[in-house]
């Protein structure tokens, strides 16, 4: 079953960069992107995005007609600004929501082809092995983002471990922990 999911997903990973993922760059550098000479450069966060684009390289792409070259970033930051630059053609990481927010706060131009999957939420330790061992006044990290920090902070609400301010949403910080 595992293995049809890896297979399932990069298949469509394959039909949605051979339809045209490269328009997931700024619309100011429709110049540069209108080059189909080279490769389709693609930035994505190593682990499960890199690893699907390479499992496409490697097994889909040529029968596809597709050269493509996967960029690899450490962070959700530059593969969104080097979209927008136009030094690569598009980004295979982030959700519609975090694009959404990363739009409106750094004034990007970045819209999507496709949809991608939403990564998983867990919590996750090498000591605790559930939500109910979990003692009060632990520290808990959560991501860096907007869109995440939300999820994150709902996912701990929803197990009872914290209780968040009535309304929020998804647009939850810290200071919205009511106790």
């Amino acid at each position: 079953m595992r293995n049809t999911a890896k297979i399932t997903t990069a298949v469509l990973a394959a039909g949605a960069l051979t339809l045209g993922l490269s328009a997931c760059g700024s619309d100011k550098d429709s110049a540069s992107s209108s080059d189909k000479s080279g490769p389709l450069v693609v930035a994505a966060s190593p682990v499960p995005h890199a690893e699907i684009l390479n499992f496409v390289k490697k097994n889909l792409a040529k029968k596809a007609g597709l050269d493509l070259e996967v960029k690899e970033f450490q962070d959700y930051i530059v593969p969104n600004t080097a979209t927008e630059d136009g030094s690569v053609d598009a980004n295979y990481f982030q959700n519609q929501p975090y694009l959404d927010d990363f739009n409106k706060k750094r004034g990007t131009h970045i819209v999507p082809v496709v949809t991608v999957h939403l990564e998983p939420l867990g919590l996750y330790s090498h000591k605790v092995k559930s939500s109910d061992a979990l003692k009060s006044g632990a520290t808990v990290a959560v991501p860096n983002d907007a869109v995440n920090e939300a999820r994150a902070l709902k996912l701990l609400a929803s197990k009872g471990l914290i209780t968040l301010k009535d309304g929020v949403g998804n647009e939850a910080t810290p200071q919205d922990i009511s106790k």
